[in-house]
């Protein structure tokens, strides 16, 4: 009898910790959470379409319980009493609204729930705390929980398809696995949560994720300056959008993810719009980059740009030239007037093709002995994968611009690029050696991968280079490396602007082509962009000094954005619209990506010190040094309590205000230029009209502006789609409109 029995039972208790190796741990916080809400009274209840919310008071926490249209259960804490209890004091409904006033012993607590009327299901509850004495608060509850029909929520699973990482935005995207309960897309808008910030000195940064089952929002915790008594500081500003469908292919994530991006931006309160003069902007670049010695490096006679400012011991590189030559012959052709460094820049390139491989090389090779072996890279014939493809793309632009120069160049260079793409089956490593194509570095980190968006700009090099010679095998290269791309799923970006340029190559590809691999691929690149984005402003710290809403990031783990990558994501997300003109894309493109130009178009003007106060500038610089009343970017923007200009001024930024200049001005004989901060699709002059295609959102808005150059007064009329337009702002220098996102746009005079 004792064998008998005693079997079972260890059965019994393997069969326990198996189960319990299964389960999720939990924090005393969410542990008896479910316990709570389903021995509580409901507070106040209402069904708005399929979706039934419910509010709880749970003694330390109010919670908001959404009831799925097949019962399954998700709950947000709206409001946490720390180590008290709520009473509530009022609760009263006001069509779409409810407001709950909540007092505890530490404070008063006001949340205000708001049901939107979007197409889609959208959760909106923002919660404002007044704290009764200064507190210092070293923990906050996370403000999602799964629930199960019966049990615990520990025994629950999901997929966490994205979230915040950083400064990037409070979003997060999950499915509720088990039980089989939907998805939901959660935005915390941080732009609310800068007052406290700046008065606690916390960040909100890595605020929105957290372990399953315990997810959503974290509230900074003080360990600094405590929250002062006696004023309402917004702790919460959250928006909810809710599926009942679970997700889990690529394809229909990014979709879902794009469509609910648009969904909240449609509902946030946007900053207001800067303006900045680009063009004079450009002329003082033109002058710094002329006039300041710590621009350039001589050798045998010829002016080579340094990648940093005052940085005279790196040899010069192949990218940092034709990063500034490529848009500044954009300018140059937009001016009309002959730009002398454009030419000098020009008669440097030959230097950079290396016999040794028959290719332009990174480095100058005649001083390649310079190398200080400091970083892998900076070694003789190491090569960073995507600076092989960087340098070739620029000189095929030049090259389809009619740059004998750059067309021999990249031509005499194009055959070691397509060799080493092979060699690596288009799958690039970190870095490796040029003249071996031995594998230095192979992974970013251990299981990573290499370099995931390279295929795809060796995509985007392989077209330009199909249209400057008409020979398909680029084509047929382009197509190889472009199927290298699938299966990377949401990690397919590593450097933004080359997850950019690979997001308009697979666009191409689909209009040459016709197969949807190549769209639905586009589609999860411009995924791998916009989750990467800072979409809020972050107003407390140094981030107060200077408009950064609708930021992106360099890379995925970057802790600040960085002016050249920006600059590129920006002309190559230009151009990604205006190539879709004919294809049926996602319409929250058509609202993302021209929203995305309005904005940078106002922001990235701040790359520049002279814009910025001196006291958010390091005074430590990693590489060369900072001169504050320079033309020239800094290269690393960081938002709140960090100082800006860490890593440097890069010269190879220069070129910032040669790509603006020309794609949203446009010149109006010498009189006059017009001002357009969305991408514009198409623009043409008859006689005394110039007519504007734009191809956003129809009602959004963006802004054109007139303004005068000489002493011609502004005697103009503006109509779009044949309706006469009113300036909002009139004087004799500028008249200012507000105009529709999409449609044609005729200036007559």
């Amino acid at each position: 009898m004792q064998a008998e029995s005693v079997i079972p039972y260890s059965l019994d208790i393997t069969f326990y910790k198996l189960k319990m190796i299964k389960m999720h741990t939990v924090t005393p916080w969410s542990a008896t959470a479910q316990a709570d809400i389903e021995n509580s009274e409901i507070l106040w209840e209402k069904k708005i379409l399929s979706y039934t919310y419910q509010f709880y008071n749970t003694g330390d926490s109010l919670w908001i319980v959404v009831v799925m249209p097949d019962n399954g259960k998700i709950a947000f804490r709206a409001a946490f009493a720390m180590n008290s209890c709520f009473e509530v004091t009022n609760l009263f409904e006001d069509q779409d609204t409810i407001i709950v006033v909540l007092n505890s012993r530490l404070g008063t607590y006001e949340v205000r729930v708001d049901f939107t009327s979007a197409e889609v299901p959208v959760l909106h509850y923002t919660t404002s705390f007044t704290a009764n004495v200064p507190l210092l608060m070293p923990f906050w509850p996370r403000d999602i929980i799964p629930l199960t029909q019966s049990g615990n929520i520990a025994n629950t699973a999901g997929t966490i398809h994205m979230e915040q990482f950083g400064s990037r935005s409070g979003l997060l995207f999950a499915s509720i696995t088990k039980p089989q309960t939907g998805s939901f897309f959660y935005f915390q808008n941080l732009t609310s949560l800068s007052e406290y910030c700046e008065a606690t000195e916390t960040e909100s940064k890595n605020t929105v994720g957290g372990s399953w089952p315990e997810i959503g929002f974290q509230l900074p915790t003080t360990d600094k300056l405590p929250l002062p008594a006696g004023k309402a500081f917004t702790i919460s500003n959250a928006y909810v959008v809710l599926h009942n469908e679970i997700f889990e292919q690529t394809t229909i994530i990014c979709e879902h993810f794009l469509n609910n991006l648009v969904t909240i931006y449609k509902l946030l309160e946007q900053p207001r719009i800067e303006y900045h003069n680009w063009p004079e902007i450009a002329q003082k670049v033109v002058s710094d980059l002329k006039n300041n010695k710590g621009s350039w490096t001589q050798k045998q006679g010829l002016p080579y740009l340094n990648a940093y400012l005052c940085d005279y011991e790196t040899p010069p590189e192949s990218m940092v030239q034709l990063a500034v030559l490529a848009p500044f012959k954009e300018y140059e052709k937009w001016s009309g007037e002959k730009q002398p460094i454009c030419e000098d820049l020009t008669k440097g390139l030959p230097a950079f093709y290396d016999e040794k491989i028959n290719c332009i090389n990174r480095w100058l090779p005649s001083m390649v002995d310079k190398l200080d072996e400091s970083e892998e890279q900076k070694t003789e014939m190491v090569m960073d994968s995507w600076y092989l493809h960087h340098p070739l793309m620029n000189l095929a632009r030049l090259a389809l611009r009619g740059d004998k120069t750059a067309e021999k160049l990249v031509l005499d260079s194009i055959e070691y690029a397509i060799r080493t793409a092979h060699h690596f089956n288009y799958e690039w490593p970190v870095f490796y050696n040029m003249e071996t194509l031995e594998v230095i570095k192979k992974e970013t980190a251990p299981g990573a991968g290499g370099e995931r968006d390279v295929p795809g700009a060796y995509a985007h090099l392989m077209l330009l280079l199909f249209k400057l010679t008409k020979e398909k095998r680029y084509l047929h290269e382009a197509e190889k490396a472009a199927k290298k791309l699938e299966g990377l799923g949401l990690n397919i970006l590593y450097q933004a602007n080359n997850t950019a340029f690979a997001a308009g190559a697979l666009l191409e590809l689909f209009k040459i082509t016709n197969k949807k691999l190549y769209l639905d691929l586009s589609y999860t690149c411009l995924t791998g962009l916009f989750k990467n984005i800072q979409l809020y402003d972050c107003r407390y710290g140094f981030g107060k000094n200077y408009t950064n809403f609708f930021s992106i990031f360099p890379l995925n783990d970057a802790p600040y954005i960085a002016a050249y990558e920006e600059m590129e994501v920006y002309a190559a997300l230009s151009e990604y619209i205006v190539q879709a003109e004919d294809v049926e894309i996602l319409p929250a493109l058509r609202t993302l990506i021209p929203e995305f130009i309005k904005y940078a178009v106002g922001r990235i003007a701040y790359y520049y010190p002279a814009m910025l106060p001196l006291d958010m500038i390091s005074e430590k610089v990693k590489t060369g040094e900072v001169q504050a009343d320079l033309w020239i970017p800094l290269e690393d923007l960081y938002n709140g309590w960090e100082k800006s200009g860490q890593v440097g001024q890069e010269v190879y930024g220069a070129g910032m205000a040669f790509g603006v200049v020309p794609r949203q001005y446009i010149k109006i004989g010498d009189e006059f230029l017009l001002f357009v901060d969305y991408p514009i699709i198409h623009q043409s002059k008859r006689g005394n009209t110039v007519s504007i295609k734009l191809d956003g959102n129809k009602d959004l808005n963006c802004n054109l502006k007139i303004i005068k150059i000489k002493n011609s007064s502004i005697k103009m009329k503006v109509l779009q789609d044949k309706q006469t337009q009113k300036p909002f702002t009139a004087n004799a220098n500028i008249h200012e409109y507000k105009i529709s996102g999409q449609g044609t746009v005729k200036i007559q005079w």
